[in-house]
């Protein structure tokens, strides 16, 4: 799926699997039957046809969070941001677990998030124990050895 002029202005190609593609479609279709404001060029629009303010996405997603039930246990709230906070450190963690090459494959998972460069992807190495683990391992041979 082609992204259009989103984040900073840029537009990317994002891979869909055909599940999402197919829900994207059907929004796609139900969103053709609202008024849109003139000019919206939006993809996610209101019930009004306006532009999604971002605000109304966080208590929609709130209202979802409630009522489904998850994080009722947590001690810490679950927010939208944490989902990709989870599929960037899942996809970095498959991988190093792989064996691959993490440096040449960031610039993907950079284009995909939307970060102007894999600079701004690299934090979620430090952000997450289990990846800053990995790397270290992957590291830790290639370091002169010191004799105590």
């Amino acid at each position: 799926m082609l992204v259009r002029e989103s984040k900073f202005g840029k537009s990317r190609n994002v891979p869909l699997s055909d599940s999402t593609a197919e829900a994207l479609a059907r929004y796609a279709s139900l969103r053709e039957g609202f008024d849109r404001t003139p000019g919206n060029e939006s993809y996610f629009v209101s019930l009004t046809g306006r532009r999604v303010i971002y605000e109304s996405v966080f208590e929609v997603f709130a209202d979802l969070r409630r009522s489904s039930g998850i994080g009722r246990q947590s001690t810490v709230t679950p927010r939208i941001h944490d989902l990709r906070h989870t599929f960037a450190v899942t996809v970095l963690l498959q991988w190093y677990r792989d064996g691959g090459d993490v440096a040449a494959r960031l610039p993907r998972l950079s284009t995909y998030l939307g970060h102007r460069d894999p600079r701004s992807t690299y934090w979620y190495l430090s952000a997450a124990p289990q990846l800053l683990a990995l790397a270290a391992e992957r590291l830790e041979p290639t370091l002169p050895q010191v004799n105590s």
